[in-house]
């Protein structure tokens, strides 16, 4: 199949403002490099992690710290929804329990119940059925603060952790956010501290019946009647079994979560690197009385905090591998000395924070398997990420053939021989796991989230193909790259798209997933050709490319029109210049709806998140995102017209 040739609509760089914008845009990213060579941006989530972050204080009894809590209650006023509410992304849907725990950190820091914005969000909670409709994760919290009782949370005893690991349920059988996560809050859920809470806040004005009277949640929206009966059947008898348990039994158990937590503690970077496990990691310590190891589970969430002039707020985790990984990409497609240079320094950056000595939780399933991926974070050693380990691979491998010499080698080849070990048995590749798809762990009562589990994904098995394709492997001489290809195809949508778990959503996936074809020479296919003809499809009158995360509904049906962004559009671009359309009129379109949106400072303006962190739970806003995939879109426009080849060599 080959796709049908319109007239094309080539805009001429030099005539058309996009060397222009691409040049302010370069000169603005580069200002953003660190000193010693890195990038790292904002990552923001929603109203959830700065109002945990106020109520940790407060449940630990922790000095007020007036000045920064009230910049965090200016943060928390603007993001609320027009609904009365906190949405989980700009302009989103009420959540429940996102405005449960902004409303109780605001009331922490000292807004009146009585204040206009304050009733406006307890009406919105009181009207959809008040905080008992929370999460797990919000009713966990507010019984540490005595709110509710503790047996509207699902039970799961310590003695999880001593569980062999042929049991159905096994901490190496769920993500290892969830593992991190879950381990020292187990040891919570056993002992049942209760929040100093030294200004005697509460919160019983949102709920429709006495706190004390909620039971256990209902079943989520994605859980299997018969699965969520068998598991709230277990719940029920383990309630009264739990306090036959003998104490050195329990003892045992918390020792081994102890040990777990310590083991990854990660210093100053914090357990799991992520928000919630810190936080349950310091609460952990504080109830056994570990004062070394709360303080520095403790000190890690202070990296967290973003402060400015008159907000502030806390960050789920940092991305600086991530976003120096992405900016080189960026850099190298600019090109230029300069650029060049930029970007060879970023990765010079990344070489040494390769994860080559620590065998991390991966090897549950890899033992033979060595060490050789990076992290999210700026360290995070026993949970590597395959996503970044192949961007950073193939940022690497493109500066070889731009001037770097041969330092990158042995990491280009550890990196990949890891990615490699770590393909699942269906073909596929996911963020931090192997064969993680144990999926019937999602329906127990804890898994409300519908995030317990780490499968392989659409976006990075694209992800990890593109980079072995890009180093030079085969379909037809690599089994593990035809593996790869195959679950691509074998997942594409009936609409011709593929789903992103990480990026928002299917405009992520399909671009991953074009790149990745276009590199093993699949563009011209008939998959890749419905892909291509599904973003012109998708395309906005404005030129741009738009999608939010109502998009990751269970009764999704296709693609509904959202407002244009400078990432989705970006991602849009790529993918279709991937597949050698950058003289269709759909690319002229976009590439103007750059030019045009490009603002003063050289970047784009995006308020709205374009990334996941846990479908319909979890949404991101990378402030980097509208900073170096635009660039990298106009600076590939520009490559592809002005060479004499429309091929994109590069498997991103």
């Amino acid at each position: 199949m080959t796709l049908a040739r319109p007239e094309t609509t080539r805009l001429a760089p030099q005539e058309s403002g996009v060397q222009e914008a691409a040049a302010s845009g370069t000169h603005a990213l580069l200002d953003c490099q660190r000193a010693d060579g890195h990038w790292v941006f904002e990552l923001e989530a929603d109203a959830t992690i700065p109002a945990e972050y106020v109520l940790l204080r407060h449940y630990r009894g922790e000095p007020v710290a007036k000045e920064l809590e009230q910049k965090i209650a200016v943060y928390l006023r603007r993001i609320q929804g027009a609904h009365g509410g906190w949405p989980l992304y700009h302009e989103g849907q009420f959540d429940m329990s996102a405005s449960v725990k902004a409303y109780f950190a605001l009331k922490m820091i000292g807004d009146s119940p009585d204040a206009p914005h304050m009733r406006r969000a307890r009406e919105a909670m009181l009207t959809r059925g008040g905080a008992a409709e929370s999460n797990v994760f919000t009713r966990v919290l507010l019984s540490l603060y005595g709110i509710l009782p503790w047996r509207s949370v699902p039970e799961m005893p310590v003695e999880i952790t001593l569980l062999p690991r042929w049991f159905p349920f096994h901490l190496s059988k769920v993500s290892y956010w969830a593992r991190t996560v879950l381990v020292p809050l187990l040891v919570l859920q056993a002992l049942r501290p209760r929040a100093k809470n030294p200004l005697g806040v509460g919160i019983d004005e949102l709920f429709v019946a006495p706190p004390q009277s909620v039971g256990p949640a209902a079943k989520a929206p994605h859980q299997r009647w018969i699965w969520f009966l068998l598991f709230r059947g277990i719940d029920i008898v383990l309630r009264p079994a739990i306090k036959l348990f003998p104490k050195a039994l329990r003892k045992r158990a918390i020792d081994r979560a102890v040990e777990f937590t310590t083991v990854r503690l990660n210093g100053e970077d914090g357990l799991g690197a992520i928000f919630p496990a810190m936080a349950n990691a310091t609460m952990m310590f504080d109830v056994l009385g570990n004062r070394v190891g709360a303080e520095i589970a403790r000190s890690s969430i202070e990296k967290l905090l973003v402060v400015g002039p008159s907000e502030a707020y806390c960050q789920p985790c940092v991305s600086p591998v991530w976003d120096t990984a992405l900016a080189c990409h960026a850099m190298l497609e600019v090109g230029g000395k300069d650029a060049c240079a930029s970007a060879f320094r970023g990765l010079d950056w990344l070489l040494p924070r390769q994860v080559l000595d620590i065998v991390g939780d991966w090897s549950a399933r890899r033992p033979h398997v060595r060490p050789g991926g990076w992290a999210f974070q700026y360290a995070n050693a026993y949970y590597p990420d395959l996503d970044d380990t192949a961007v950073v691979v193939m940022a690497m491998d493109r500066a070889r053939r731009c001037g770097a010499g041969d330092r990158y080698d042995l990491a280009i080849e550890r990196g990949a021989e890891w990615v490699k070990g770590l393909q699942s048995r269906n073909g596929g590749w996911a963020a931090f796991d192997v064969d993680n798809m144990y999926d019937y762990l999602n329906n127990i009562p804890f898994a409300d989230h519908g995030a317990l589990i780490d499968p392989p994904t659409e976006d990075v098995t694209a992800r990890c193909v593109s980079m072995l394709a890009q180093l030079g492997e085969t379909p037809d001489r690599s089994a593990s790259l035809a593996r790869g290809v195959e679950y691509l195809l074998r997942t594409q949508t009936n609409d011709g798209s593929w789903y992103g778990r990480w990026g928002l959503n299917y405009i992520y996936g399909t671009w991953s997933s074009l790149c990745a074809l276009n590199m093993c020479g699949l563009g011209g296919s008939t998959e890749a050709c419905k892909a291509v003809e599904w973003l012109r499809s998708i395309q906005n009158s404005d030129g741009g490319w738009g999608e939010d995360g109502i998009s990751y509904r269970l009764d999704y049906h296709g693609h509904e029109r959202a407002s244009s962004t400078a990432s989705q559009t970006a991602w849009a671009l790529l993918a279709l210049m991937a597949c050698g359309e950058a003289a269709h009129p759909a690319v002229a379109r976009g590439v103007r709806y750059l030019v045009q949106t490009q603002n003063e400072a050289g970047f784009w303006d995006e308020e709205r998140f374009t990334a996941t962190g846990f479908p319909r739970v979890f949404y991101l806003r990378y402030h980097g995102y509208r900073k170096f995939f635009p660039l990298w879109a106009l600076a590939r426009y520009v490559n592809l017209t002005e060479g004499q080849t429309s091929n994109v060599p590069f498997g991103m």
